[in-house]
């Protein structure tokens, strides 16, 4: 064993039981009162010998829910799936119920914690989706010589720039995968560069492409169609973050010089900060805005913008919407999923901030995205969408961007189906 890593791993696990012993857990307690019995490692009724897949919050769960399905359409053995968030365990129960055989929270990562969820859940295999990478956690899969498995795998510039700081450290972390399956050749660079060998490294592309792809077909327009004002367009800004909400309602003012009765609906990538998105409007008196929970469907209303104020219905709305805009790429957040809205043949716009999505060039390239800088831009780039021509051939490059992405679930379960039937 590494022994830069063996002193790595000693110091991340005197760090954690320090943390505990000086009342961690009972702050952790207190923030997961409702929850807390599965986080300390109290899984019961566990189907057995189960597939463990882990999605951290909403997107990975999104990753993860073409491949169980992929994995269910393959084996009869029981997945369990694990989430950190509140929200994420949400989106859990949306999209896998009767399908994965049991949701629970992920132990947090210590190893009395960790020890005691895997003596319960005795998993046959490991998969952990995107960049979740718990030291403790793969340390005893390892242990246990559980096959485990990083699927969608993705590294951020900022992950990157962090991971490698302690190269020699998450070297060993890295080493207690079986293999890892990555979405683009960037990401493959990027785990390289950590170390990692080029052969136990397969790229698949991206898992969340069929994954909406599946969505897309359940999904109807008319679900959010009453948001419209009559024929005039309605846009989404989706996955806003703080510094964001201010740029979108000054481009949405200059699109209603031209679409006096056009529609804004702002969904803050947390849904606490809808608020903050209604106070952004207030300064200007021509504007009226409403949180989506105090609008009732069977009544006229007459907001221009409306903050949304759950989660899930994201999807939903971008396939009601004219145009639309991605957030946390006007800001230093690397960007948001550009995928959704393209599928409903929306260009994607989004700010220079979408390092987390390195195939947004392409999209880009290809007419399935539009990046902007300003307010000014952002209207501009609405106005466009909205013209009848320019949205004809964008629907149609929307659709051959994702022709040459499908398919990701697929080759993730070809990389894992040897492991699955040899540990069933």
């Amino acid at each position: 064993m590494n022994k830069s890593y063996s002193a790595g791993m000693a110091l991340y696990r005197f760090c954690i039981s320090t943390f505990f012993k000086i009342g961690g857990l009972g702050i952790l307690r207190r923030k997961y009162k409702n929850d807390i019995a599965e986080r300390v490692g109290n899984v019961e009724n566990v189907p057995t010998n189960p597939i463990w897949i882990h999605a951290v919050s909403v997107g990975e769960v999104q990753s993860a829910s073409s491949l169980i399905r992929r994995i269910k359409a393959n084996t009869s053995q029981p997945c369990v799936i694990s989430t950190v968030t509140i929200t994420g365990r949400t989106m859990a129960k949306n999209l896998l119920t009767g399908i994965v055989d049991k949701i629970i929270y992920s132990p947090f990562d210590t190893r009395k914690f960790v020890i005691r969820s895997l003596d319960n859940i005795k998993p046959a295999i490991y998969i952990s989706m995107e960049t979740e990478l718990w030291p403790e956690i793969l340390a005893q899969l390892k242990a246990r010589n559980i096959p485990t498995f990083l699927a969608n795998g993705r590294i951020s510039d900022k992950s990157f720039k962090n991971l490698s700081r302690t190269k020699f450290f998450w070297k060993g972390v890295l080493a207690s995968f079986t293999k890892l399956m990555v979405r683009f050749n960037d990401d493959k660079e990027r785990f390289m560069a950590l170390g990692m060998p080029a052969d136990k490294i397969i790229v698949t592309g991206d898992c969340k492409v069929d994954t909406l792809l599946d969505r897309r077909k359940s999904t109807s327009p008319e679900k959010w169609s009453w948001l419209k004002k009559k024929d005039a367009p309605l846009i989404v800004a989706g996955s806003t973050h703080q510094g964001e909400d201010e740029i979108v309602i000054s481009a949405f003012r200059i699109l209603r010089r031209k679409y006096p009765d056009a529609r804004l609906v702002i969904v803050p990538r947390h849904p606490e900060r809808a608020l903050m998105a209604i106070a952004s409007v207030l300064p200007y008196n021509e504007l009226h805005a409403e949180l989506l929970s105090r609008i009732n469907k069977s009544e006229n209303f007459d907001y221009d913008v409306i903050a949304v104020d759950r989660i899930g219905v994201l999807f939903e709305l971008y396939a009601a919407a004219d145009a639309a805009f991605i957030g946390g790429s006007l800001v230093e957040k690397g960007g948001q999923n550009p995928f959704e809205p393209a599928l409903f043949g929306l260009p994607a716009i989004h700010g220079p901030s979408m390092t987390d999505f390195p195939d947004t060039e392409r999209m880009d390239a290809m007419g399935a995205a539009i990046c902007v800088n300003t307010d000014s831009e952002l209207a501009r780039a609405w106005e466009q969408c909205l013209d009848p021509e320019y949205k004809a051939n964008a629907q149609q490059n929307c659709e051959e961007y994702f022709k040459t992405l499908g398919g990701a679930a697929n080759k993730t379960w070809d990389e894992i189906e040897s492991y699955v039937k040899k540990n069933a």
